[in-house]
């Protein structure tokens, strides 16, 4: 997942901006909208607050703004400011260093990978000024989506309509993938918590989210990865990946893992999967509350973790990452786990911290593996994605184990 700015200007293209946002989020990546002051006259900021869920940034002097050097925040967070549509005025403001504006300080503030969409009347795309301006930005390293051609807003017909949301979008994905270890690799991630049924009504189940394991799919994706996602029961949505499968219980899960596992170069097994089930199976009907106690006989559940070990017996894929979500000091337990299930990576946690666990958009994690354990300060679980998949991405190229 990345965080993009989108710098939205004035012009009647502006509305197509908010499908770009959109887009981008169905695609897992995280969007904040940079507003001109004449873009507020096409498309309300609500608009964009209410698709992006992030406040959006309409003037460089609103509260509170100056306190935070707010431009310079952003511009060292974002993975890619994304202009669109970028009006000739915009073009001619970046390409000249004029900072008048939020969005225009933004540029000279950042230094992550810039992608502008124009849209302007036929003539001005044309025109020589324009294309100077256009040239200037294009040797410092900026990239654009060119504008279509047919019917203008103006009237007129000809090139300087806004590109469609979908080729801006992909224009972005590709700045946002670059070439790495990953690219083109199949990764299989878990996610979330196994259900199993006790009868119709009732379950047996965990808190976990999916947060974790979304972030790492999510991350693996951006990496250029061939992802496939299988996630049990979870009430936030997925990110968007080659594959998503959808299971219940800890039997499915193992099902979808081990049918796809000869063909995965990398596995991350970030879901909670239950330990027991009920014995026997889930009954048929609704338990009935009787006088006194209920017994419930639970049987093991497969260990696919430790199935997929087994199953490489010495060979290097697929690289295998663990989790072991702990009370208390994670460390002794995820040694034990690392060695027991033949794997290469174990990430350690104890959910009981605070800011750590289930149901959290933080976590605080040990990276155990042979090499030794590295204990990470509070991240986000996008950072700790990132952590851990730097690690996966060490091993491939080294062609071993990871250290």
């Amino acid at each position: 997942m990345a965080f993009v700015g989108l710098g939205v200007t004035g012009g009647i293209g502006a509305y197509k901006a908010v499908e770009v946002a959109r887009l981008l989020q169905k695609r897992g990546h995280r969007v904040q909208a940079v507003m001109t002051r004449t873009a507020t006259r096409f498309v309300g900021p609500v608009t964009f607050e209410a698709i992006t869920r992030e406040p959006v940034i309409t003037s460089q002097f609103a509260p509170g703004m100056n306190a935070d050097i707010e431009h310079i925040a952003l511009a060292s967070g974002m993975d890619l400011l994304l202009v669109a549509p970028a009006t000739a005025n915009i073009i001619g403001k970046f390409a000249n260093g004029i900072a008048d504006d939020f969005l225009t300080s933004l540029y000279l503030a950042t230094r992550a990978p810039v992608l502008m969409a124009p849209a302007m009347n036929t003539n001005m795309w044309d025109h020589p000024a324009v294309v100077a301006n256009l040239a200037t930005l294009t040797a410092r390293g900026v990239r654009f989506v060119d504008p279509g051609a047919g019917y203008l807003a103006c009237g007129w017909v000809g090139k300087g309509r806004l590109a469609e949301p979908e080729a801006i979008v992909e224009t972005a994905e590709r700045i946002l993938q670059p070439q790495t270890a990953l690219t083109g690799k199949r990764v299989l991630v878990t996610a979330g918590p196994t259900f199993e049924d006790v009868d119709p009504v009732r379950f047996l189940g965990n808190r976990s989210s999916g947060r974790m394991g979304f972030a790492v799919a999510a991350e693996a994706s951006r990496r250029g990865a061939i992802v496939t996602l299988v996630a049990g029961p979870t009430s936030i949505e997925p990110p968007a990946v080659s594959e998503t499968v959808r299971v219940r219980s800890a039997s499915e899960m193992h099902a979808e893992v081990i049918a796809r596992a000869a063909e995965t170069d990398v596995v991350v097994m970030a879901a909670a999967v239950a330990d027991y089930r009920i014995a026997g199976g889930a009954a048929n009907s609704k338990m009935e509350k009787g006088e006194g106690s209920l017994a419930l006989t639970l049987e093991r559940t497969p260990d696919i973790l430790a199935e997929l070990g087994a199953a490489r017996k010495g060979s290097q894929k697929p690289v295998l990452v663990g989790f072991a979500a702990q009370t208390g000091d994670p460390l002794p337990a995820a040694q034990k786990k690392l060695a027991a299930k033949q794997v290469d990576l174990i990430v350690a946690n104890d959910v009981t911290a605070p800011g750590a666990g289930f149901e959290v958009d933080t976590n605080i994690v040990t990276l155990v593996s042979a090499a030794g354990a590295e204990r990470l300060p509070l991240l986000s679980k996008r950072e700790v994605a990132v952590a851990i998949l730097d690690r996966v991405e060490a091993a491939l190229k080294a062609g071993a184990t990871v250290s």
